[in-house]
């Protein structure tokens, strides 16, 4: 199953074009094993924090995806998403890496952080992926358009449907409750769920990092 975050919490979208939804990752994930096991999860999350400074996971994907850098923000450090405030997690970020924190990267703090523990007790194969290094892998180059715009909608359905990756207009309440660049970036990470599946996705980099969570820190595409 490929996973994304959506403003309402979670979307999933399985090898077999089924959607879920659910307001919490452990949710989402109890959901769609009532239909079936899982053998690979793939999540567009950072998993595995840092504590002193950038991964090169993060700094792989910028070079993947071309144009489209802007949308790999860099992994903020433990200490940092554990603050209160963006101002309190900027301060923290400053003074460890000389770099401030995005308001993006602070708002997507809870989520990672809810990962990042769910992780650590799951029993289920769990990698991270970047939504847009999957179609960049997919498409065998960069891509055109921002995924905010129709062209890059359409781009992007059209990778899918060449990959034999097609949703149906109809995933329930996954449908109802996600934005079309939360699903679409969830097939795209189910497009390399089946790839580590298969034992041909690549990992950037290729030796994962390991920081003191124990997490091995690797985009996979």
């Amino acid at each position: 199953m490929g996973v994304d975050a959506c403003k309402k919490g979670w979307v999933g979208i399985t090898n077999d074009a089924r959607g879920y939804f659910g307001s919490n990752i452990e949710s989402l994930i109890r959901s769609a094993l009532e239909d079936g096991a899982l053998h690979v999860i793939a999540i567009d999350i950072p998993i595995g924090l840092p504590e002193t400074g950038p991964r090169q996971a993060d700094a792989l994907a910028r070079k993947l995806v071309g144009r489209r850098a802007s949308s790999v923000f860099s992994t903020p450090i433990r200490a940092a998403l554990a603050a209160s405030t963006h101002a309190e997690a900027t301060a923290i970020s400053a003074k460890t890496t000389g770099k401030g924190l995005s308001q993006q990267a602070f708002g997507l703090g809870k989520k990672i952080l809810e990962v990042d523990q769910w992780a650590r007790t799951t029993s289920q194969r769990v990698i991270e992926v970047h939504p847009e290094v999957c179609f960049a892998s997919m498409g065998g180059g960069h891509l055109r358009h921002p995924k905010s715009t129709w062209a890059g909608s359409e781009e992007r359905r059209g990778l899918l449907a060449s990959a034999g990756i097609t949703v149906p207009g109809d995933i329930g309440i996954a449908g109802e409750m996600a934005g079309t660049d939360d699903v679409l970036d969830a097939a795209a990470a189910v497009w390399t769920a089946l790839r580590f599946a298969k034992g041909v996705a690549i990992s950037h980099p290729l030796a994962p990092e390991r920081f003191g969570d124990g997490h091995d820190a690797a985009i996979w595409a």
